[in-house]
């Protein structure tokens, strides 16, 4: 084995390499496998340190800057350290109009966090995003992959218990 494979497998377990070599596979060329590449890692790790970030782009063929851009142009592509679980807060207008912000603020309030913030526990980060596509039942936001919506404060308290 090549000193870059070795370099390689040290920042991947094999285990992503095997998961990430399966996506390109499918697709017509390496750097299409960016988006899926990035996801395996962090399903694997819960985010996407630097050193992950340029062992991929090692593994595609692409430059760290190239892989980054594309990291941090998708908002649950984390490339920061998160909590077991995140909570996606919808900031648009249309949860803003079914008082969003005191429901924002009624989540800050049961967690103990602001924007940016994981809990003690690390259990939970808190995240605005700007919309979930759930504007018929605003407020709404989402933990882990479920969404919750019509907010009101007792189901912030529900949720949280």
């Amino acid at each position: 084995m090549n000193v870059a494979k070795n370099n390689l497998i040290s920042a991947l377990s094999e285990g992503e390499i095997a998961e990430i070599e399966a996506e390109i596979t499918h697709l017509p060329d390496r750097k299409s496998a960016a988006i899926d590449a990035l996801k395996i890692v962090q399903r694997h790790r819960g985010w996407i340190s630097d050193e992950s970030l340029s062992a991929i782009a090692q593994l595609l063929r692409v430059s760290n800057a190239e892989l980054d851009g594309i990291a941090t142009f998708y908002n649950l592509i984390y490339r920061q350290p998160v909590g077991e679980e995140v909570v996606l807060f919808c900031d648009s207008v249309s949860c803003w109009i079914m008082d969003g912000d005191k429901m924002c603020a009624a989540v800050k309030a049961r967690l103990n966090i602001d924007y940016g913030e994981t809990t003690a526990d690390n259990k939970y980060t808190l995240l605005p995003v700007t919309c979930l596509g759930a504007c018929d039942h605003a407020p709404v936001m989402m933990v882990g992959d479920t969404l919750h919506s019509d907010l009101t404060a007792d189901k912030v308290d529900a949720v949280f218990k």
